[in-house]
């Protein structure tokens, strides 16, 4: 399968047809709710989502715990990372459904209490499925679709960033001396970013064969510096100039860097931006404040799910509406945590929310 730019896809593998999704209806940018079929339609225009709620279904054996990221295959299996919970060892992190929300698999108990991020990737070989663990986990990994490990790594100790024995103790321990990474970003070589988002505050470049190269940004509200570097992607819609972009999520706002590491640019205006996945023109940033942004290539906005209302009562008393489902409304986000494309521009988007929740925005128009 084709890809619209030299770069492969962090999440899925989009068909070059889809590159030509055009830019958004700028000149419709309010709030649009419809009811139809078993969903509810966000947006206006030629970019409209009918959202359909806990499409995926699990085994009874399994339960539904606090969902983290989302990446879809070349099959249109869509693969669901949890937190997990520690003091249950033997229960899967990573779940897979087909295209219908049907369960396939499930595997990755190593992640339980520390799952996070995963993308899946496409390479000379086949496809494989990269894993990130933070809190007691403390690593990256690469896996094969069915969940066989091919590598894991851990603190890279050279880059001078760590605790003496963070590459080697498993312990809950925060700090910007701790390795607490939350996702990737590829580039074609095989070369990859990580942005330890949770621990050093920074992103960590490496080479095709796992060794560690160079650190970008610190902590810090600079440009240039983080807050909680939480997702990252390579932006190559400017097929000649790609960049990195950084969600920065505690500093409210989107970073994009050079491939040198070098900052280019800073854009504001988000609450809390958790990651960053394309389709053609389109950036998709959930946000973990009850709502999803789109960007179209002249980085313009448009907000699925926006409503300040909402948002107060989900931020209320300390968050608690992310363990009440029964509070839940319909087409609205309680907290977006992670979204990404299928190859039809459909959207699928994880909650942290404690009981987990999947969604799918079926594109309508």
């Amino acid at each position: 399968m084709s890809n619209p730019s030299p770069f492969w896809s962090r999440r899925r593998f989009v068909a070059a047809s889809a590159a030509s999704l055009g830019g958004l209806n700028l000149l419709t940018t309010r709030k649009s709710f419809a009811a139809t079929g078993n969903g509810v339609v966000l947006g206006e225009g030629e970019h409209r989502y009918e959202v359909v709620h806990d499409w995926a279904k699990l085994p009874d054996k399994y339960t539904w715990q606090t969902t983290h990221n989302v990446a879809v295959d070349s099959e249109s299996n869509l693969y669901v990372i949890h937190e997990g919970r520690a003091d249950q060892p033997d229960h899967p992190s990573i779940f897979v459904f087909d295209e219908k929300g049907v369960f396939v698999r499930a595997f990755g108990s190593e992640f339980q209490g520390g799952g996070h991020g995963l993308e899946v990737r496409k390479e000379a070989d086949g496809e494989f499925l990269y894993v990130t663990g933070y809190q007691q986990v403390k690593k990256t990994a690469k896996m094969s679709l069915t969940g066989n490990k091919v590598w894991e790594q851990f603190a890279p100790m050279e880059s001078g960033l760590y605790a003496e024995g963070e590459d080697t103790k498993r312990e809950k321990v925060w700090g910007r001396d701790r390795f607490m990474p939350t996702n990737f970003a590829f580039l074609p070589d095989g070369s990859y970013f990580v942005a330890d988002g949770y621990g050093s505050h920074t992103v960590l470049r490496y080479g095709k064969d796992g060794e560690w190269q160079q650190t970008i940004g610190r902590p810090g509200k600079a440009d240039g510096e983080f807050n909680l570097p939480h997702g990252l992607w390579i932006d190559d819609r400017k097929a000649d100039d790609p960049q990195l972009v950084v969600a920065d999520r505690a500093n409210a706002r989107l970073q994009w860097f050079g491939l040198d590491g070098q900052h280019r640019k800073t854009m504001a205006d988000f609450i809390l931006p958790a990651n960053v996945d394309r389709l053609g023109d389109l950036l998709l940033v959930p946000d973990l404040s009850a709502r999803i942004t789109l960007l179209d290539k002249d980085d313009r906005m448009i907000h699925l799910g926006e409503d300040p209302d909402w948002r107060q009562e989900v931020l209320k008393d300390k968050m608690a509406m992310r363990k009440n489902p029964d509070g839940w409304v319909s087409g609205k986000f309680v907290h977006p945590h992670d979204a990404c494309f299928d190859q039809d521009g459909n959207i699928f988007v994880a909650e942290w929310v404690d009981t987990g929740r999947v969604s799918k925005l079926r594109k309508v128009s």
